[in-house]
């Protein structure tokens, strides 16, 4: 009996290459005795590739959705949440007509809370003030997304010219559309705490200082990292970001205290839901 399946398998391998039927390239048919399990063979890799692709533009397009809505006051300028972002650059605005205010910092308690989509936005709505220059610069070393969410592709950033491993415009984007540059992050360094205290920071923002308007920082969450402290004592303000039904009283008072409330420009909530036929603002 073998010798008859054996004589059918060869057959059936030597029509397939008269046909020019592709599977004949696969591989030789396994062919198993009556009365034996028939073991599946693996899929080739092509079809187990394809498998994975299938499922990839869904997470891209969900990557991608995450990332408009945090730049929402670029995408749409009209917006119901870009107009909240402008009333928080008129409260800032306000308070450096008593005392100038060029360089704000903004973080939160913990992370998800919402500080990297405050800071873009904040940055995009105050570059569209005429004649205003605005840099953003993310301090977020450890997981930076300022980046991700604008949609740059640096080649340098802020731990290169920390190290004078390249200069600051070299290292400097322009978003298009709008007077705003980003300084992002490239090279995540193994020190970053130490190069945000370090004197080259100082003389970083002293620099950028002269050649801009307003300079917004974004920073990674207060609690538990000290570069969130480190960053905001070279700055004029901090605006804090929480999160509704989710930073605790608790978290807002510590971070109240580590941030050194003289600084405080304001608490900016977001995902709270407000009524819309209504004039919201932010606190």
């Amino acid at each position: 009996m073998a010798k008859v399946y054996e004589a059918l398998r060869k057959a059936e391998e030597a029509r397939k290459r008269r046909t020019g039927d592709p599977s004949a390239e696969l591989g030789p048919v396994e062919w198993e005795p009556s009365g034996h399990t028939v073991q599946p063979r693996r899929p080739p890799f092509w079809k187990r590739w394809a498998s994975r692709l299938a499922t990839r533009p869904t997470a891209v397009a969900e990557a991608a959705g995450d990332a408009n809505k945090r730049r929402i006051s670029l995408l749409q300028p009209d917006s119901y949440a870009a107009e909240q972002f402008r009333a928080l650059r008129a409260r800032i605005d306000s308070a450096a007509a008593q005392t100038p205010i060029k360089t704000v910092a903004v973080t939160s308690a913990l992370p998800g809370e919402g500080k990297t989509t405050s800071s873009v936005n904040l940055a995009a709505v105050t570059a569209m003030s005429l004649g205003r220059r605005v840099l953003l610069i993310d301090c977020d070393l450890r997981k930076p997304k300022v980046h991700q969410t604008l949609g740059l592709r640096p080649e340098a950033g802020l731990a290169e010219v920390l190290t004078d491993a390249t200069g600051l415009d070299q290292a400097v984007l322009k978003v298009e559309g709008v007077n705003l540059e980003v300084l992002a992050v490239r090279g995540r360094p193994v020190n970053p705490s130490e190069l945000l205290a370090s004197t080259r920071m100082r003389e970083l923002i002293d620099e950028v200082r002269q050649r801009y308007d307003r300079i917004i920082l974004d920073t990674p969450a207060a609690l538990g990292l000290p570069d969130a402290k480190i960053v905001s004592e070279l700055c004029d303000g901090v605006v804090v970001v929480v999160r509704a039904d989710m930073t605790s009283n608790r978290d807002v008072q510590a971070t109240l205290e580590i941030m050194e409330r003289a600084r405080i420009l304001g608490l900016l909530m977001n995902g709270a839901e407000i009524d819309r036929g209504r004039y919201g603002y932010l606190s």
